[in-house]
């Protein structure tokens, strides 16, 4: 098929500027949102222009995001480049499968996938978080000591290195950013979530609040059946 210079250039514009924004909202750019979603010629071209740098194009509802694949180190993040935004600078793989874990057990306290939308509550204090997270690492630790390891599926990750990477922080109760602290650690995972636009931590009152990002991500992409099923599994 052969395509007009002028999609050509439009589908180049908007592409430069999800990669600019990461996002394209209807409210802030109509002609390009329109473009895109109207005229399937440029669609395309943006679309193939994603697939080249290892992103996907995904459109929920009045919003286009560009979305880093998941070996995609240049417009995301590596593991390496995770563990140092996420964990103190000694951190092992067992500090960073915590990190991970933090941020799932965030994820299934705000979202339970029923109703018109996934979203179960409006905000969640840090103070309850961090007693929700001590909480299933022992009951998951527990679980593993009475089991054998011909009877469980961990997907490689283990509730009790877990546990034992989460009680090796210290506890301070002042507020200390210092990821070598509970506290902290929990902080600074909060503080990543924020700046990638997917929650508000309103650290004054110690709330935690998703955005509409998040939201819309949670609605139209993970919590499909498969993928639902899926954390749950991790989580246990």
């Amino acid at each position: 098929m052969a395509y007009t210079m002028e999609d050509i250039r439009k589908s180049q514009e908007i592409f430069y500027y999800l990669l600019e924004k990461h996002e394209l909202r209807e409210e802030d750019e109509q002609a390009l949102y329109k473009a895109y979603t109207e005229e399937e010629d440029i669609q395309n071209i943006v679309k193939s222009q994603a697939e080249t740098a290892s992103c996907d194009i995904e459109r929920y509802g009045n919003t286009i995001y560009l979305i880093p694949q998941e070996e995609n180190n240049f417009l995301g993040y590596s593991r390496v480049e995770l563990k140092k935004e996420l964990c103190k600078s000694t951190a092992t793989n067992k500090d960073y499968y915590l990190a991970q874990f933090v941020i799932l057990t965030l994820l299934t306290e705000f979202f339970d996938g029923d109703g018109n939308s996934s979203r179960a509550r409006e905000y969640i204090r840090s103070g309850e978080l961090m007693n929700i997270l001590s909480e299933r690492l022992r009951e998951g630790a527990a679980y593993e000591e009475e089991h054998n390891e011909e009877e469980m599926d961990t997907a490689g990750i283990s509730f009790s290195d877990m546990c034992h990477a989460y009680e090796a922080l210290k506890s301070d109760d002042k507020g200390s950013h210092a990821k070598t602290t509970k506290e902290g650690f929990l902080y600074n995972i909060l503080l990543f979530l924020q700046k990638q636009g997917l929650i508000e931590y309103i650290e004054r009152d110690e709330m935690i609040k998703t955005t509409k990002k998040l939201d819309s991500f949670m609605d139209w992409n993970l919590l499909n059946q498969n993928n639902y099923q899926r954390v749950k599994n991790i989580l246990g």
